[in-house]
């Protein structure tokens, strides 16, 4: 596993983290880029930045296997720049065994809220009955009566390193060794892309400023449907149409 942060950076726990910018609702700004230039601009990040480190490891494996109907309604609310709209998912940590059930909405001003149940790791792929129970009552207001509806669709699995911006009391996360797997069995994986994120309350971090002065700024990109439309090039997808030729032309 290859990290992208400097090793000379402090870490920090996680019960730290959330306590300083759990950040449940917040502005996401994204960043598509060659995994070198991320490399050098985390170089240069601020010496008082710190890394989230759980059990001596500051990158970590995640998968995540994403849930939509055989209409592709998540997908296709997203695609169509719908309002309101959701995401349900599985996040594992595999480096641990944890997993969660998370449901994300978007509201209004493009506030993004999390909600998320904890889950059993072997039972990441499916929507268990109390699974259902959970997503519902939010599903039922954006017009999907049966989550029952759902089925797997989507796969990623990418290796995630998470920072703590003090200057800002924001998170930045650094997703590189990105890879896809859609139900039908095709495969994408692109292991020179980074995909940098920030987390803040609302004013731009460290990180964003960082980004910016090196000619990079914030992309309209969805590990869910950007990776989908890669996969499926039949389906809508305007909205991502610019990362796509730029970075995803030439996936694996």
């Amino acid at each position: 596993m290859s990290l992208l942060a400097p090793a000379s950076l402090a870490a920090i726990g996680l019960d730290e983290l959330l306590e300083l910018a759990a950040l449940q609702t917040r502005i996401d700004r994204k960043y598509v880029l060659p995994r070198a230039d991320a490399a050098r601009i985390l170089a240069a990040l601020d010496p008082e930045t710190r890394v989230l480190e759980i059990d001596g490891a500051r990158g970590s494996l995640y998968e995540s296997v994403y849930f939509d109907t055989d209409e592709l309604l998540s997908y296709r609310m997203a695609a169509l720049g719908r309002r309101r709209r959701f995401k349900l998912r599985t996040r594992s940590y595999l480096d641990t065994g944890a997993a969660y059930l998370e449901l994300k909405t978007k509201g209004a001003r493009s506030a993004t809220v999390k909600d998320r149940l904890a889950y059993e790791i072997a039972h990441r792929d499916e929507l268990t009955a109390e699974g259902i129970a959970y997503a519902a009552p939010t599903l039922d207001e954006l017009g999907l009566d049966d989550p029952a509806r759902l089925q797997p669709t989507l796969v990623t699995r990418y290796v995630r390193e998470t920072l703590y911006l003090p200057g800002s009391g924001s998170r930045a996360t650094v997703d590189t060794e990105l890879g896809w797997e859609d139900a039908a069995g095709d495969r994408l994986v692109l292991p020179q892309l980074a995909i940098v994120e920030t987390k803040s309350a609302g004013a731009a971090s460290e990180v964003d400023r960082m980004l910016w002065r090196a000619g990079h700024r914030p992309s309209t990109v969805s590990k869910f449907g950007t990776g989908l439309a890669a996969l499926r090039p039949e389906l809508p997808s305007h909205k991502w149409n610019r990362v796509l030729r730029r970075h995803f032309a030439h996936a694996a």
